[in-house]
């Protein structure tokens, strides 16, 4: 089958799993072939939010397996990769723009929100701390707002720590 004669519904169910959109993004970005061993790295480095060489023996055992086993035929049977298990090859088909709208546009190039989150705050702060300081009065309102920014920015830390399970706090206890 060609890819051009996916229906919408097979596309959503091919691209309904990670690895095979990461698969497709990887080979976008390698000109459209490479060897099982580079795309089973990447993908298991995107997985474990880690670089290719911190990856352990075990995560990227479980990737070529997932991907030998099921995720590199079905991209097969549906025209998207010609896959030589013999060779580990994989090939992009042409074609490759029906699918595009399925794929992960920012794969790899995560936003950190965090600065955008202290920038916020801190803009905010700034702000109402200068309205404050130009009317000269006391007035409760630009007090609350300032109280609100920084409880902003005290929660946007948290749960940005708190997300980041291996962050290592001063006293030497992880985050959760």
């Amino acid at each position: 089958m060609a890819e051009h004669d996916l229906s919408q519904a097979e596309l959503f169910d091919v691209f309904s799993n990670a690895r095979r959109r990461r698969t497709v993004q990887f080979l976008k970005r390698q000109g459209g072939s490479c060897d099982l061993t580079e795309l089973v790295e990447r993908v298991a480095a995107w997985e474990n939010d880690a670089p290719p060489e911190e990856i352990t023996r075990t995560q990227r055992r479980r990737v070529y397996i997932s991907l030998y086993q099921t995720h590199l035929p079905m991209l097969e049977d549906h025209g998207i990769v010609d896959w030589d298990p013999d060779a580990h090859l994989i090939e992009l088909l042409p074609n490759d723009d029906v699918f595009e709208p399925y794929l992960d546009r920012n794969l790899g190039r995560e936003r950190e929100w965090h600065r955008l989150y202290l920038a916020v705050a801190i803009g905010g702060t700034s702000v109402f701390a200068l309205a404050w300081a130009l009317t000269g009065t006391t007035a409760i309102v630009t007090l609350v707002a300032v109280a609100v920014c920084v409880v902003v920015l005290a929660l946007s830390i948290v749960q940005h720590v708190s997300r980041r399970p291996d962050r290592q706090f001063p006293l030497g206890r992880a985050s959760r």
